[in-house]
């Protein structure tokens, strides 16, 4: 039996740099401990003996899998149905309105949004929700909304759209009836996502740091809580790939916690979190 796993400055250094390159993502020395008893655990799963085999096995895996599997145990994907709600209600009071008017919104009948770090699925439904139930779209438009993640496993839970109750606690009860389908029997106490709801959103798994593949831009762009983890070099390269692929007159919008201050940038402040490409 493998007795406590301890991780040496250098492999931990090692590491931080493998996931840096390949994410974004800063584990500065405040995250050794956790990346011990994340990364302890896959060891054992595996039945390693110590985190420099784990490392290796990682680097010469040419599926690239083992190296997805490290990334997901990093990233922390806690989130819930309308978290930051007044994101929503800024949605679509303030900036929907003002997207539609715009003429070559108009001519396309097509809303884009990007959810982008969308964890397990909840920040995309719940703004698919807030845009049926109060958008005041024409009934003409249609909706699109990409969902990525960094996480092929936390992808899969978004893309069957099926939670715990706990997860639902913001949701109204008018709501949590109308577009969700409660589970029974062996399912009691999960929520399914109305197909109405999950028929507006793709999910794909992808890494904000690869170079955008998008043909076509964003009316609004969603990054919260996301951009906490890179250092100001990453946020700075990541914000201005997302200012190419928002439409002029576009938003962006961050996590409460977070802002663009000290990043350079194009686009336009509006209010905290919320930022604009002018037109």
């Amino acid at each position: 039996m493998i007795g406590t796993l301890r991780i040496s400055e250098r492999e931990f250094e090692k590491f931080s740099d493998l996931v840096y390159r390949r994410a974004g993502i800063n584990l500065h020395q405040g995250k050794k401990q956790l990346v011990q008893a994340r990364l302890g655990k896959i060891i054992r799963h595996h039945g390693l003996s110590s985190f420099r085999d784990y490392y290796e096995e990682v680097l010469t895996d040419d599926s690239g899998d083992k190296l997805c599997e490290l990334l997901d145990r990093i990233s922390t994907n806690h989130t819930y149905f309308f978290r930051e709600h007044n994101h929503l209600h800024q949605l679509t009071n303030t900036i929907l309105p003002e997207i539609v008017s715009l003429e070559g919104v108009r001519k396309s009948n097509e809303l884009r949004l990007w959810s982008a770090g969308c964890s397990t699925g909840e920040e995309p439904y719940s703004i698919a929700i807030h845009l049926l139930e109060y958008g005041r779209l024409p009934a003409e438009m249609r909706v699109r909304i990409l969902a990525t993640d960094l996480s092929k496993s936390v992808i899969a839970i978004a893309d069957r759209g099926i939670y715990r109750d706990e997860k639902l606690t913001n949701v109204p009860p008018h709501l949590r009836r109308k577009y969700f389908q409660k589970g029974r029997g062996s399912w009691t106490g999960y929520y399914r996502v109305d197909k109405t709801i999950r028929s507006l959103i793709t999910f794909r798994k992808f890494n904000l740091i690869e170079t955008f593949p998008f043909r076509g831009q964003f009316e609004v762009i969603f990054c919260r809580n996301v951009m906490i983890y890179f250092d100001k070099q990453v946020q700075q390269e990541v914000v201005n790939k997302f200012f190419q692929v928002v439409k002029p007159g576009g938003y962006f919008v961050v996590g409460h916690s977070e802002s663009l201050s000290g990043i350079q940038h194009h686009f336009k402040y509006i209010a905290p979190t919320i930022y604009k490409r002018p037109l």
